[in-house]
């Protein structure tokens, strides 16, 4: 082992509690932000994107049912679901990470918390969600879809809505997770039920309000892990 990796290796002990710090300023945060959705996907569209506006249009809707939404506080899809968020008047998170390229705050999240663990910041995306919705992305929004189905999957966390928007962006990955990993027995054969796939906001919508009607008032839905 070079001096160097070694230097590293010994400041981990040190390293705990900025990990600590992050838990805490953000749950400290998070737990005033009430009933949320999180929506996910490319930090890379432009304003003129179909994805970035129907993405806008969702979260304005979403708003207006008195549910905040969370993003990654990014550009893109993020940018888009927090100015819809804004222009509800709803709560508008975003979770900001520090990256080399890609990643700078959008200036539409009134709650803004910068991070610079992946991991604690993504334990914030799903503690404080009651449905996640995925637009088309990159290896990013792939990760947190597949985190977050993992999830549901082992009752980790409740069966809450897990809604992918776009179905000729999404349909081959779910083809190939049906014919390839189910077939192969890797997963169970309804596991694939916990996904819905849509074009429509309004489906989408539908869901995640039916969702908290079946689990009552925003007070009882059921809470995340940890």
């Amino acid at each position: 082992m070079n001096g160097h990796a070694y230097e590293y290796i010994k400041e981990d002990p040190w390293r705990i509690f900025r990990i600590m710090a992050e838990f805490v300023d953000s749950f400290e945060t998070m737990a005033r932000v009430g009933p949320a959705v999180t929506i996910f996907g490319s930090a890379r569209v432009k304003s003129d994107d179909k994805w970035y506006q129907q993405a806008e249009r969702l979260a304005r809707e979403l708003g207006r049912h008195n549910l905040g939404v969370i993003t990654g506080g990014g550009p893109g899809i993020m940018e888009a679901a927090n100015k819809g968020a804004a222009d509800a008047k709803a709560r508008s998170v975003g979770l900001n990470i520090e990256l080399p390229f890609e990643q700078k705050g959008n200036r539409y999240a009134n709650v803004p918390i910068q991070f610079h663990y992946f991991f604690s910041r993504k334990v914030c995306f799903v503690k404080y969600s009651l449905a996640f919705v995925f637009f088309p992305g990159g290896f990013g929004t792939l990760d947190e879809f597949l985190e977050v189905i993992t999830l549901v999957q082992t009752q980790k966390i409740p069966r809450f809505p897990v809604i992918l928007i776009g179905k000729r962006y999404w349909s081959g990955l779910l083809r190939w997770v049906k014919s390839t990993v189910e077939g192969s027995g890797y997963i169970s054969p309804d596991d694939l039920e916990l996904v819905t796939l849509t074009d429509k906001n309004e489906e989408a919508l539908e869901i995640i309000l039916d969702y908290l009607r079946r689990v009552g008032p925003p007070a009882t839905v059921p809470k995340a892990f940890c």
